[in-house]
């Protein structure tokens, strides 16, 4: 992506009172830990190139496990010998001709399809500007990701955070698999400010695509705890506009994603709904803010 430019807070109305702009600051604790179950995944349909240890991936390198065959395209490599017997097998009555046992064409070579296991990365993106629920919904991000990571270690899954208020993103947690990185990382997070949507979408896609260069094969879920309403841009486009411009980034570049709606239901103006389908992404309201909802989210997500 092109370098971002600087974050100019911008003077605009705010978008109603759970956006208040610039309440105090307050420090949160960390929610109840517990340990999770695993993270359960399905083969997904990406070609990859490296490995990790929890979700099946396919992969063209020559290794892996074996599942199916396919025909061959290109380079002649890894061949599926079972497989382009059975393929050449009913030709061989026309091809006596060729003195051989078993005379096979071209056309008739197939390739191995092969899975490896692929590493997962879990990033959190929490609106943390002032709102009634704000202190609640960084507490239960705070649970769900040490509970996450309680487990992360062996499985070489990752897990981050990205906060957004006052007048800008900040990644308190990069990317990581270590507990006790995460702990120190956690303890001082504030919320409060304004809501600069924008810079938190954009410092989301910087994230995925930089840890995307260190390593193809890792498969990402972004988690955005938000109302979907911006009031700081980073440019000089409107709040807003310049959100839902980022936000189908997530969704041309097929980014998992998912939207949960913190908008009190009776005062939901629609806009993380029009958020998620911008970003190509399931939006969901909770029923509580929770460490435990929170994981569950990304479970369902991953199976």
């Amino acid at each position: 992506m092109s370098e971002a430019p600087q974050a100019r807070p911008q003077d605009v109305p705010d978008h109603g009172a759970q956006d208040s702009g610039d309440g105090p600051e307050k420090e949160i604790e960390i929610s109840a830990i517990f340990s999770p179950q695993q993270v359960a995944t399905n083969l997904d349909r990406l070609t990859r190139r490296t490995a990790g240890k929890r979700s099946y991936t396919r992969t063209e390198r020559k290794r892996g496990r074996y599942i199916k065959a396919q025909p061959m395209r290109g380079r002649a490599q890894d061949i599926a010998f079972d497989a382009t017997f059975r393929r050449a097998a009913p030709a061989q009555i026309h091809r006596r001709d060729d003195g051989l046992a078993l005379s096979i064409r071209r056309h008739e070579l197939q390739r191995k399809v092969r899975v490896r296991r692929a590493a997962n990365l879990i990033l959190f993106v929490v609106d943390a500007s002032w709102s009634m629920a704000a202190s609640e919904r960084m507490e239960a991000t705070k649970g769900a990701i040490l509970s996450l990571l309680k487990d992360a270690y062996q499985k070489r899954d990752s897990v981050g955070l990205i906060t957004f208020h006052k007048d800008r993103a900040t990644v308190v947690l990069p990317p990581t698999s270590s507990i006790e990185l995460a702990e120190r990382a956690l303890q001082t997070i504030k919320v409060g400010g304004k809501t600069p949507l924008a810079s938190g979408l954009y410092q989301t896609l910087e994230v995925i695509e930089r840890e995307l260069r260190r390593n193809p094969e890792i498969r990402t879920l972004t988690v955005l705890l938000t109302d979907g309403a911006g009031n700081v841009s980073i440019g000089a486009q409107p709040p807003q506009q310049e959100a839902m411009q980022l936000a189908r980034l997530f969704s041309e570049r097929h980014y998992d994603a998912v939207v949960i709606n913190t908008e009190h239901e009776a005062f939901d103006r629609g806009l993380a709904n029009a958020l998620g389908d911008a970003m190509g992404a399931e939006t969901i309201s909770l029923k509580e803010f929770s460490a435990h909802a929170l994981r569950s989210v990304v479970e369902q997500r991953r199976r």
